[in-house]
């Protein structure tokens, strides 16, 4: 990194911090707090819903996730406009009749406060885990690409985070990602169109597209029914679905988003437009994760993009196969490089005899090195250190380490940071809320002042804030951290949701019956994650589908009124 990208990265995040403080000083009541000051208009409120859900772990693991599997991990975006509809037609209406500042309020006031409480305990699990892998994901990765120490990088997001959500609590968070979503939209557009550029002078954007489509990474829409496949068009749209409804309708770092609207109707376009907008925002970061694949067709590519793992297997006794495989590679990207190029020129020729062959001779080159690749992780693995082998979340870190100008690194570096800072803070913010408002409220033996609880929720923010970055501290990292959130997510979202859906729809079923539901729903969700028998997106309808049978079965069989009058005599 040059002086200018120290500049523009230390410059962008200062503003960033010190904008937030000097426009929430003064936050002193609940409702400015924490309530927002429910002034929000609604283009506020879309860009704050979505940096909150675009963490640094998106424009980390997102491009990389394309680079190795293509565009297909869209599809787990495709439920979320209709997710959106649901929450504008059902959710938001009754939470704004009920002036309630956490989702988790109505829940007393439909069953009581054990059921309440419970929820709110099973969004604390999940989002304080969260927000510690939220923190961490950049944290590693700066930290192995850059050589920055971990734990710096680590209280440095956590610290900066901590000072403006403190300070200004739900406004701040609002104010700030207005920012930080513009300086992650322009540093996205520019890195994009650099790629572009950097294509040989005889291969076009579309011969770009052909070539990334002729290697797989192009299809969108898998419509194949299997349980055991990730990302197909079914998982998307009802497992995504699932997930999207308990994410932004359940989940309280969400639902305070939309809750500073000034309307009903503000809110509700504020989700529409993030509805909207959603889908194709992912399916631009897949392309330009897809544009670094094209890229690496034409330019050198390490064996594997993680430093810290090349570093290891090189002190290492299997130093000498590595470095053979190292040649090898070098050697087959040579190959790889120059029929690339051919297969690109014949394209241009509609009627070229040798498209088929050149693209043959490409994709058998493309898995002779992708062999390559496996076989270096087998190498890295057997070292037995502590380091990270699946290489996806360095893909594009690395990318613009090595290719991108002076100035546009230290931009993109803010942009992976900003994120950091949006997500961590919009989950402090929410953790701080839903801790005062749904746990330590409700058990004050007497009214205390607004003044008296905005103090409370600070001091949790900061407790929140520290505790994040302590797991943050002793996390490790697992396959890719995309799937890690949304895995952490699933398990705990479905029965969420599925408290929420007895809540509005079935009032037929008591407190009782949701408690001791949610409980066993929960633990049979975790027996069938841990057991692999399903795939995580399933898990939101599993766990939502459990909760509502079982509250529904034990009030039948066992809390009914006849049930009970029978047991009293």
């Amino acid at each position: 990194m040059q002086l200018i990208d120290w500049w523009i990265l230390i410059g962008t995040l200062a503003f960033i911090v010190s904008y937030g403080v000097y426009k929430t000083r003064g936050s002193k009541n609940v409702k400015d707090y924490i309530g927002g000051g429910n002034d929000a208009q609604w283009w506020t409120i879309g860009l704050s819903v979505m940096a909150t859900q675009a963490s640094a772990i998106t424009f980390l693991s997102t491009p990389g996730q394309a680079y190795h599997d293509g565009m297909g991990f869209v599809q787990f975006y495709f439920g979320l406009p209709i997710a959106m509809i649901i929450i504008c037609m059902v959710f938001i209406p009754i939470y704004h009749r009920l002036k309630v500042y956490t989702a988790y309020e109505y829940l007393e006031s439909r069953f009581d406060r054990k059921t309440r409480t419970l929820t709110a305990l099973l969004f604390l699990v999940q989002r304080g885990l969260s927000a510690g892998i939220t923190i961490f994901a950049p944290a590693i990765i700066l930290s192995a690409v850059l050589g920055w120490n971990l734990n710096f990088l680590t209280i440095l997001i956590g610290v900066l985070v901590i000072i403006y959500t403190v300070s200004g609590g739900t406004k701040a968070v609002n104010v700030t990602q207005k920012q930080q979503m513009a300086v992650i939209f322009g540093g996205m557009f520019a890195a994009f169109f650099l790629i572009v550029s950097y294509l040989p002078d005889n291969i076009s954007f579309y011969n770009a597209l052909e070539i990334a489509g002729a290697s797989g990474k192009m299809e969108v829409l898998d419509f194949s029914f299997d349980l055991n496949n990730r990302y197909t068009f079914w998982s998307g749209i009802i497992g995504g679905s699932f997930l999207a409804l308990s994410y932004f309708g359940t989940d309280q770092s969400q639902v305070q988003r939309y809750l500073t609207g000034r309307s009903v109707r503000e809110m509700q376009l504020g989700l529409i437009f993030n509805g909207l907008l959603k889908v194709p925002m992912q399916f631009f970061i897949l392309l330009v994760g897809v544009m670094v694949f094209v890229f690496y067709q034409f330019n050198q590519a390490p064996l594997n993009f993680n430093p810290t793992a090349e570093k290891a297997v090189l002190s290492s006794y299997y130093a000498e196969e590595y470095q053979d495989l190292m040649a090898q590679n070098e050697e087959l990207q040579r190959l790889k490089h120059q029929s690339t190029i051919d297969y690109g020129v014949s394209l241009n020729t509609p009627s070229s005899p040798e498209k088929v062959l050149l693209k043959n001779n490409m994709l058998e080159l493309n898995s002779l090195e992708k062999e390559n690749r496996a076989q270096a992780k087998e190498l890295i693995k057997a070292t037995k250190k502590d380091v990270e082998i699946n290489d996806k979340d360095y893909v594009f870190i690395h990318f613009i380490l090595n290719n991108l100008p002076r100035g546009l690194i230290g931009l993109l570096l803010a942009v992976i940071l900003s994120a950091a800072m949006s997500s961590t803070a919009s989950e402090l913010n929410a953790l701080a809320s839903t801790t005062t408002i749904d746990l330590y409220k409700p058990n004050l033996k007497e009214e205390r002042s607004e003044e008296h609880l905005v103090k409370v929720s600070k001091f949790f923010t900061l407790g929140w804030g520290i505790m994040a970055i302590i797991f943050a501290s002793f996390a490790n990292l697992f396959d890719n951290l995309i799937q890690l959130v949304n895995i952490v997510g699933s398990i705990f979202y479905g029965n969420v949701l599925g408290i929420f859906l007895l809540a509005f729809f079935i009032k037929k079923v008591h407190s009782n019956a949701v408690f001791i539901a949610a409980i066993i729903t929960q633990t049979l969700v975790l027996l069938v994650y841990f057991s692999g028998l399903m795939e995580y997106l399933w898990l939101n309808l599993l766990g939502c589908g459990l909760v509502i049978v079982i509250a529904m079965l034990l009030q039948t069989i066992i809390y009914s009124p006849d049930k009970i009058i029978s047991n009293e005599k």
